[in-house]
């Protein structure tokens, strides 16, 4: 399984971000611009709370296997690894909507005189953050489940995750 780069993440956001600004000059010249829904950042960050208790969970789970401890549950390989595809899909999610959220607020800057506009642009930034969270979570999720590298193996650059 590859692990995420944080360029690819990053290429996301800033192209998803240029694209919504874009698209929010564009929206609001012919019409109203649509609201940023006050959800967007606490759906981000119950997300990001999942995918942080996940990993801390099997962090703790590996810990107790490492110590040889009697009470210790074991990780189940699929499951690691449905947890680290899970955290991957939601890093990737969370950087578009991130983007897009990103992009309005940036719009949305130049009119904060507006308090309709001046909350929205504050839902949206709280968005942006929370996306942050989520990629921050997944990262370490896919961190906790890494595989040590083989000292068998001959290959020097080869590791991959459970």
């Amino acid at each position: 399984m590859r692990e995420l780069r944080i360029r690819v993440l990053a290429g996301v956001f800033v192209v998803a971000g240029i694209l919504s600004w874009a698209g929010a000059r564009l929206w609001n010249s012919v019409g109203t611009l649509p609201s940023v829904p006050l959800a967007a950042p606490i759906v981000l960050a119950v997300i990001a709370v999942i995918l942080l208790s996940t990993a801390l969970s099997i962090r703790a789970r590996l810990k107790a296997q490492r110590e040889r401890r009697p009470e210790a549950k074991g990780v189940d390989p699929l499951m690691a690894a449905r947890a680290v595809v899970f955290g991957q899909a939601s890093a990737l999610v969370a950087a578009l909507v991130s983007g897009m959220y990103g992009g309005t607020g940036v719009f949305l800057l130049e009119s904060l005189d507006i308090p309709a506009r001046r909350d929205q642009a504050i839902s949206a930034g709280f968005s942006v953050l929370a996306g942050i969270a989520v990629i921050a979570a997944a990262i370490f999720l896919e961190r906790v489940c890494k595989l040590p590298e083989d000292d068998d193996d001959n290959n020097t650059g080869a590791t991959s995750a459970a």
